[in-house]
């Protein structure tokens, strides 16, 4: 019997081929995919995706997508009740594991499995540890594409947001900037690849630079920002639904 899991969306490149793993992989049975949304903007937590496009996606995958809606400025405690009661809800409909797309922050993994291991469930992480110069060949290999959605402006600019993620980009990257954003470098859309029954419309909209806001608690419940330089706030691109 396949053991029941629930898959941790972000919507990005790193999310797809976790996914697209797990969906190949006969031990599990994917029963939902599960994204936090800024109840205020309607977007997808840190990417800045509207909440649309996230649906549009689980569409073209073929599974739920159950959203768990978080205020304006979440704090932790937030995050983690409204997570936990999500959890405790699965766990009656035979759910034991969760599956996330984090390749190698060991103190993010700690946290999620810590979480987990409160309401008796465990982490699945399909990408762990795997050299992320090797996954992103591997993205692009299987056909994905995806798009910078948001970036650090530690690393990036305004005309880097909204860009294709292709050979180029990632051949023209700073030697410290991890090839998937680990760190938190930026974040992406995919809109096609094999996980996707047909390719995902949009059209780039406005672009907003966005600084941190200087609350710990807002910021906790994200990766953390890239290790080598210190952002001082992201630029984003708004992706229409066509």
């Amino acid at each position: 019997m396949k053991e029941r899991v629930v898959f941790c969306w972000s919507g990005g490149k790193d999310s797809s081929l976790a996914l697209y793993k797990i969906l190949n992989d006969d031990r599990y049975e994917v029963v939902a995919l599960l994204t936090t949304c800024n109840e205020h903007f309607q977007r997808v937590s840190m990417h800045g995706v509207r909440i649309g496009l996230a649906r549009r996606q689980a569409a073209e995958i073929g599974l739920p997508l159950d959203v768990i809606f978080l205020s304006q400025y979440p704090s932790n405690d937030e995050y983690e009740s409204k997570m936990a009661q999500y959890l405790e809800s699965k766990k009656t409909e035979g759910v034991s594991a969760v599956v996330f797309g984090d390749i190698f922050l060991e103190d993010l993994r700690k946290w999620r499995e810590s979480n987990l291991a409160k309401v008796g469930l465990r982490g699945i992480f399909p990408l762990w540890r795997q050299d992320t110069k090797a996954l992103i060949r591997e993205f692009l290999d299987l056909g994905f594409g995806s798009i910078l959605c948001c970036v650090s402006d530690a690393y990036f600019g305004e005309p880097d947001v909204g860009r294709l993620i292709d050979q180029s980009f990632i051949d023209a990257l700073p030697l410290d900037v991890d090839p998937c954003g680990e760190n938190g470098e930026f974040h992406s859309f995919a809109f096609k690849g094999p996980v996707f029954a047909a390719p995902i419309p949009f059209t780039l909209g406005t672009k907003v630079y966005r600084p941190i806001r200087p609350s710990g608690n807002a910021d906790s419940i994200c990766p953390p920002p890239a290790q080598n330089r210190s952002p001082i706030g992201f630029w984003f691109c708004d992706l229409l639904e066509a």
